[in-house]
């Protein structure tokens, strides 16, 4: 069992330890050097109160176990309605529902402060997070060919998206994370 909270700064600490793996040990975060405290810390705080950032918690020990989170798809006027969006868990807590229950809060959330896309961009090939995300209603959008260098080999990226609202609708403006809350999904 977890707790859904928004993340705060004075957890960029157990945030670095759950992401490190990924970074050092695999081909799943684009970073080859693990950030340090105060650049997850930076990282928080730059969302500008309008990207969530969600952590699960153990509700007896306050452990944090994952993490999702939400940033700029570009830095563009034309794409402040697009968020790209991607969640990370601790290794022990694979393959119990903890990364689909933060996403989808986190996909939740966004719909409620008025984003229209998600966005989520993997190295290829990825067959677990592929089934995760397809498996929660995003298609597959493009594919770049080698173009991340990784552990001393050329990588694939792919794209993957999700309409999070009617394209046919102008959109609304974008609500403060705050004004939201999370939203369970």
């Amino acid at each position: 069992m977890f707790e859904l909270r928004p993340a705060t700064p004075a957890d960029a600490e157990a945030i670095v330890r759950i992401y490190a793996p990924y970074v050092v040990t695999n081909a799943v975060s684009f970073e080859d050097t693990v950030p340090t405290k105060a650049e997850m810390k930076r990282r928080i705080d730059a969302h500008d109160e309008i990207y969530p950032w969600i952590v699960a918690t153990d509700p007896s020990s306050n452990v944090l176990l994952g993490y999702a989170y939400a940033k700029p798809m570009r830095v563009s006027p034309a794409y402040q309605y697009a968020a790209e969006v991607a969640v990370y868990s601790a290794g022990d807590m694979e393959g119990k529902g903890l990364r689909k229950a933060l996403i989808n809060a986190l996909l939740a959330t966004l719909t409620e402060q008025n984003y229209t896309q998600a966005i989520v961009t993997l190295l290829t090939p990825n067959d677990k997070l592929i089934q995760l995300y397809e498996g929660i209603g995003f298609r597959r959008a493009g594919q770049f060919r080698e173009i991340c260098f990784k552990n001393g080999q050329w990588l694939d990226i792919g794209m993957w998206q999700r309409d999070l609202s009617d394209a046919s609708i102008p959109p609304q403006p974008i609500k403060l994370f705050a004004e939201t809350g999370i939203r369970k999904g």
